[in-house]
């Protein structure tokens, strides 16, 4: 008798252990969902703003005696693709990526678009200084959030018929008149953007 009757406190005792157990991963479940939702819902709205801020068909269209056209599927993770077309004394594209994906790289983009933007609205046009300037804005907020992030970068200029290439980012390849193909290594034009405190000494054009 007195060991079934151990037995049975043994029982109760495991079962209230199950018990509070289970407890503990269904309140651990539930907050697993409630921290999934809120991730999902920040990708979802840093995605929408990438795309708010991709370049408009009607944008494109008032660069005369050019068709330029871009798209851009994002992938079910946010990412750090950037590219703009922006009409200046000429126009400039910029094409880039920033490391990795995720909510930090896509607000780093982000800061990207922004940050090319103010420099061409204040009419720098030295495509060193530029990428100077800009370097050392990008790498400060990289500093800012902790962040190990750095992105490529290349900006093509075209001003009376001519085009000027600078940063590093892939391969341009450029289809001649005569129907040629040229393959522009941009290597040797930049450096990655948020690497370094300064890029001056690497950054160049062709």
């Amino acid at each position: 008798m007195l060991r079934k009757k151990r037995l049975r406190d043994r029982e109760v005792e495991y079962l209230a252990q199950l018990n509070s157990a289970n407890q503990e991963i269904t309140f651990l479940n539930e907050r697993l969902k409630a921290e999934n939702f809120r991730l999902s819902a920040e990708l979802k709205v840093t995605r929408k703003l990438q795309q708010m801020i991709l370049p408009k068909d009607r944008e494109l269209s008032q660069i005369e005696g050019l068709d330029i056209a871009g798209y851009m599927k994002l992938a079910d993770e946010v990412g750090g693709d950037y590219y703009d077309v922006l009409q200046t004394n000429g126009f400039k594209i910029g094409i880039g990526d920033v490391t990795g994906h995720g909510l930090e790289s896509g607000v780093l983009m982000l800061m990207v678009q922004t940050a090319v933007r103010t420099l061409i609205e204040n009419n720098e046009t030295d495509p060193i200084k530029f990428l100077e300037v800009f370097n050392r804005t990008i790498y400060n907020n990289i500093q800012r959030m902790n962040s190990s992030k750095n992105l490529t970068l290349s900006l093509v200029n075209s001003h009376n018929c001519k085009l000027n290439l600078s940063g590093q980012h892939e391969e341009i390849i450029a289809i001649r008149s005569n129907e040629t193909l040229e393959c522009i290594d941009t290597i040797n034009l930049g450096f990655p953007i948020g690497l370094e405190e300064s890029i001056e000494n690497f950054v160049s054009q062709t």
